[in-house]
């Protein structure tokens, strides 16, 4: 059973950074390929970054730039760096995982229960 357990969510003023970690377990790591998702309060869930099986990545528009995702599949753990961050980026951040086929958006099998991230102006 594959499990995804994110954490570094807090407070942050707009222009600050954040790194957000998912650890990943319960199956073979390299196998597998992950995003990063989010969802604001009366929203749906947004793709922001994902990483394929071949380290290919895709971003969404509004994080480009800004953003870094990232893996260390020694450790199996998936990073976002979030950097000049803005109020707009307020949300619950999840982690998600599938065997195959990452890009941005993509519906994922597996999903952690999200760390939460809150910009203040």
């Amino acid at each position: 059973q594959v499990q995804l357990v994110e954490s570094g969510g807090g407070s942050v003023q707009a222009g600050g950074s954040l790194r957000l970690a998912c650890e990943a377990s319960g199956y073979t790591y390299s196998t597998y390929c992950f995003g990063w998702y989010r969802q604001a309060p009366g929203k749906g869930r947004e793709g922001v970054a994902a990483m394929d099986n071949d380290g290919s990545i895709t971003y969404s528009d509004s994080v480009k730039g800004r953003f870094t995702i990232s893996r260390d599949s020694a450790k199996k753990v998936l990073y976002l760096q979030m950097n000049n961050v803005k109020p707009e980026d307020t949300a619950m951040y999840y982690c998600g995982a599938r065997p195959w086929g990452c890009w941005v958006g993509v519906v994922m099998d597996y999903w952690g229960k999200g760390t939460q991230v809150t910009v203040s102006s």
